[in-house]
């Protein structure tokens, strides 16, 4: 497999959009945090995270190829299966068999309810947002209408509280605030 930096020059070539990137490299350290909590492999995990949505804008306005394309190009990079698989079932193609295709489907949404949760507050600082915070805006529709909740909630699949799964993965964000901006 790549090493991270090879991974972050692919994404740039197939990804422009700035605040895509930002998501990117959100679901990365999210997926960092939850394989050291269940002792897997990090860089495995971090990698799939950082490259989860590679082909989003080739696909954005064919969602049904979201995920399939990626896994095209990341094994037409080189990129193992294991990766390859963990990308396309990010969106529901396939069976999620596994923890990691498990996180990475919950983790996805998670990252931009936690955004627009940090955008909402005074400060628009992710790091004056609270675990709390985010569960409350969970449960409001209308909040982040757009955002898919169901994968959030499948969290308890890797066996873990909804309230433990949404600070690991505010943590993580709050690690990496200066290079979200937020």
């Amino acid at each position: 497999m790549r090493n991270l930096d090879e991974s972050m020059k692919l994404l740039r070539k197939y990804v422009q959009n700035e605040n895509l990137i930002k998501h990117m490299l959100s679901t990365m350290v999210s997926m960092e945090a939850l394989a050291k909590k269940f002792n897997e492999d990090e860089f495995l995990w971090k990698t799939v995270g950082l490259l989860h949505d590679i082909d989003y804008e080739q696909t954005k306005d064919d969602p049904e190829k979201h995920g399939i394309i990626g896994k095209e190009i990341l094994l037409r990079e080189g990129y193992s299966e294991i990766v390859a698989d963990a990308v396309e079932s990010h969106v529901g193609h396939t069976v999620r068999d596994t923890k990691l295709k498990k996180a990475i489907y919950s983790i996805d949404p998670l990252t931009g309810i936690i955004v627009a949760t940090a955008l909402i507050m005074p400060d628009k600082k992710i790091n004056t947002v609270k675990p709390k915070s985010v569960k409350k805006r969970l449960k409001e529709k209308r909040f982040a209408a757009g955002a898919n909740r169901e994968p959030i909630y499948e969290s308890s699949e890797l066996g873990l509280e909804l309230d433990e799964f949404i600070e690991i993965v505010l943590n993580a964000m709050k690690s990496i605030s200066n290079e979200l901006g937020l």
